[in-house]
């Protein structure tokens, strides 16, 4: 990142010192900038396909469900491997494999007669991939930083994850709509292969920890019973996937695009992909303040409660762009709640469990939005996008106040006197 981006960033009172402190932490997060700016595009264009295809509500909600399964086995497995197997490699091995899924992708829209089941079937192997690497991208996080930079990292992290929801969904509604799915696609096998080059430039990492035992089914097991025995934990997984599964509503965005964008479809639809994307960044730039919470789970339980509340405003909105403002502020809600989950993650796991905790946490932060646009179809095809939408916001604010009724733990966590964090301080210390 150039100097004077990084002078910007620190004027808005954001925390850049991982960026100066680990070239192989820039490398990583150059990859997945470039990654997730196609992916992005992507993530636009196979609903949009599949609307035009199709144009029905379900077919479009099920490429989340044809999703769900590899994401579950594989996000697990994914965490079981990062704990035993080199993971500079697997992350390398499942981008050449997201290539090519994107390239199938493309080929298949450039046929004369585009096949609706390959949509579904690429779409589960990308989950599948993408959960394969998910776990080792973020443990090896850890390796190449200090603990105490790890809250900073997640928020650089989310700022780029942020700018590519902006500026991939932005471009990609304009391009899918006036040049094609099959340009988008493209466009996604480049920034693969742009990111390949940067992966292959992270030198090779020795773990902190040795490996006590290879990836099987007991040590996966062995990560879940650890999982279940921290309230704090479980209370970051199951409140996430409480708000996702109620209030995502991404499957709805081609179909409010053509219904109240008018004229300005392409404009509209990109926005609606991008609007969490922007709320992101903006609450992002200027995270600096959540260094100063230490009641991280209250915090996640506020924000999310946000979340769901934005989501059922936009719903009565009087028109497409003041919808998409409410979701805006929904996807900043949904930053900061990514924010203080990340830091309980990041600072109070063990290395030995990372893999197979980031693995969980891919699931927590994965199923919920995955379900949720299932959820979303069914709701739209009963009664419309606007019921689809208020009802997911007043649902998702009721089971996240149920979810923090029946973890007590998880609201009182506190970074300053967690058993769990100050065991990492002190491990750390002593390395």
């Amino acid at each position: 990142m150039a100097k004077s981006s990084l002078a910007l960033l620190r004027r808005l009172k954001m925390d850049v010192s991982p960026l100066r402190a680990s070239r192989d932490f820039r490398l990583l997060l150059g990859s997945a900038a470039i990654t997730m700016f196609g992916s992005f595009i992507t993530l636009v264009a196979v609903p949009y396909q599949m609307k035009e295809l199709t144009g029905s509500y379900v077919a479009v909600g099920l490429v989340s469900v044809a999703e769900f399964v590899p994401m579950v086995v594989c996000g697990l497995w994914g965490g079981a491997i990062a704990d035993s197997m080199d993971r500079r490699k697997i992350i390398i091995t499942t981008e050449i494999g997201l290539c090519l899924a994107a390239l199938m992708l493309m080929v298949n829209a450039l046929l004369p007669n585009p096949q609706v089941w390959v949509l579904y079937v690429v779409g589960a192997l990308t989950a599948g991939l993408y959960s394969v690497r998910g776990p080792s991208e973020q443990a090896v996080i850890n390796q190449v930083l200090r603990l105490d930079q790890m809250g900073a990292a997640f928020a650089i992290q989310g700022l780029v994850r942020s700018a590519g929801g902006v500026a991939g969904p932005a471009l990609g509604g304009l391009i899918v709509v006036s040049f094609g799915v099959a340009l988008s696609y493209g466009i996604n096998v480049v920034t693969f292969l742009i990111s390949l080059v940067l992966l292959f430039r992270v030198a090779p990492m020795a773990r902190r920890t040795a490996v006590t035992q290879p990836a099987s089914l007991a040590s996966l097991v062995e990560g879940v019973r650890y999982a279940v025995r921290r309230p704090d934990l479980m209370g970051t997984y199951v409140v996430d996937i409480a708000a996702m599964f109620f209030a995502m509503s991404n499957a709805l965005y081609p179909f409010m695009a053509e219904q109240f964008g008018g004229e300005h479809e392409q404009i509209a639809l990109g926005l609606l992909y991008a609007s969490a994307g922007i709320g992101s960044v903006l609450a992002s730039v200027t995270s600096g303040w959540t260094a100063h919470v230490h009641r991280h789970g209250l915090a996640v339980i506020v924000a999310a409660l946000l979340w769901g509340a934005a989501v059922a405003v936009a719903s009565v909105m009087p028109n497409i762009w003041l919808m998409i403002v409410f979701l805006t502020l929904a996807g900043g809600a949904d930053m900061i709640s990514g924010i203080f989950r990340g830091t309980i993650w990041n600072q109070t796991i063990p290395d030995e469990y990372r893999g197979r905790l980031a693995g969980i946490e891919l699931l927590s932060y994965s199923t919920g939005p995955m379900l949720g646009n299932a959820r979303a179809s069914a709701m739209a095809e009963l009664g419309g996008t606007r019921f689809s939408l208020g009802a997911g916001g007043l649902l998702c604010m009721g089971g996240v106040l149920a979810m923090a009724a029946i973890l007590p733990k998880f609201r009182r966590y506190d970074a300053r006197t967690d058993e769990h964090a100050e065991a990492q301080r002190v491990a750390r210390a002593s390395a």
